[in-house]
C-alpha cells in the first residue's frame, strides 16, 4: 500500500481492533513508533489514520499525552465504517434489533416523502430497484445488492439531505440485516411483492399507502429477529435449567 491507499489501510485495521476490543481503554494502542514499525508507515501516515479515527469518535489524541481509545458511546455509529467495523464483532442479535428500530424509525417517513416529491430520475431509480429484484428472482442479479438498491433509492426520492446521508450507514448495515432475516425465514430473496407495494405507492404518489407499506416491510423483519431472539433465550434458559 502507498499514499491514501496505506493510510485508509491503517485506518481500516485499527478501527476493527478498536471495535472488536483488540485495543481499549485498558489495552491501550500502541506507541506511534510501535505503530509505524507495525504497518511499515511513516509517522505522517500514522498520524493521518489516526486523524480518520479520531473524526469517527473512536480515538483521541492531544500532545504530550498521546492516543487513546475512547468508549464506545463517543463512536459515530452512523459512520458507515464503524457501523461496518461493529459487524466484524461476534453476531450480536442487540445491534441487529437496534439497526431495524432505527430503520423503522426512518425509512417510512422517507418512503412518504418520496411518494410526494420524487421526480422522474428518483422514480427511475426506484423502477430500477424492483427491476433488479425481478431479475435476481430469475438468477440475474445479486438478491443482496438488488435489495440493498431498493432502499437507498427510496432514501434518496425523498429529496431529504439528511435522509441522503443515512444512505452509507443503510447499505452498510442492509447488507448484514439481509443476510440474517433471509437466513431466519430459510430463503435467500427478500419478498418482491411487499417491495413492489412500497413502490407502487411511490409511483403513484400515494404518501400514506408508501409510508404504511414500508412499515409493514420493516415492522415484519423486527418482528422476526424479536421472536427468534426470544425462542434462542428460551433455548438457552432451558439449556441452563437442565444442568
Amino acid at each position: 500500500m502507498q499514499g491514501q491507499n496505506l493510510t485508509y489501510g491503517i485506518a481500516n485495521e485499527l478501527g476493527i481492533e478498536i471495535v472488536t476490543g483488540v485495543y481499549s481503554a485498558d489495552n491501550p494502542i500502541p506507541i506511534e513508533a510501535q505503530l509505524c514499525r507495525k504497518y511499515g508507515a511513516s509517522r505522517s501516515a500514522l498520524r493521518e489514520a489516526v486523524k480518520m479515527l479520531t473524526a469517527k469518535g473512536l480515538l483521541d489524541a492531544r500532545p504530550r499525552r498521546g492516543t487513546w481509545v475512547q468508549p464506545e458511546e463517543k463512536w459515530n455509529l452512523l459512520d458507515p465504517d464503524v457501523l461496518g467495523w461493529l459487524l466484524e464483532r461476534k453476531y450480536s442479535p442487540a445491534l441487529l434489533i437496534e439497526f431495524t428500530e432505527i430503520r423503522l424509525a426512518v425509512e417510512p417517513g422517507a418512503a412518504t416523502l418520496a411518494a410526494r416529491v420524487a421526480g422522474p430520475q428518483e422514480k427511475a431509480a426506484i423502477r430500477h430497484g424492483i427491476e433488479r429484484m425481478q431479475a435476481a428472482d430469475r438468477g440475474d442479479d445479486d438478491p443482496l445488492d438488488s435489495d440493498i438498491a431498493f432502499h437507498v433509492a427510496v432514501l434518496r426520492a425523498s429529496r431529504n439531505r439528511f435522509y441522503a446521508q443515512l444512505t452509507g450507514f443503510t447499505a452498510t448495515a442492509l447488507r448484514f440485516s439481509i443476510q440474517t432475516t433471509n437466513r431466519y425465514k430459510g430463503v435467500q430473496l427478500a419478498s418482491i411483492a411487499d417491495h413492489k407495494k412500497v413502490a407502487d405507492a411511490i409511483l403513484a404518489g400515494r404518501a400514506v399507502a408508501a409510508g404504511e407499506a414500508m412499515r409493514k416491510l420493516i415492522q415484519e423483519a423486527l418482528d422476526l429477529i424479536c421472536k427468534r431472539e426470544a425462542l434462542q433465550a428460551t433455548r438457552r434458559l432451558a439449556g441452563g435449567s437442565a444442568r
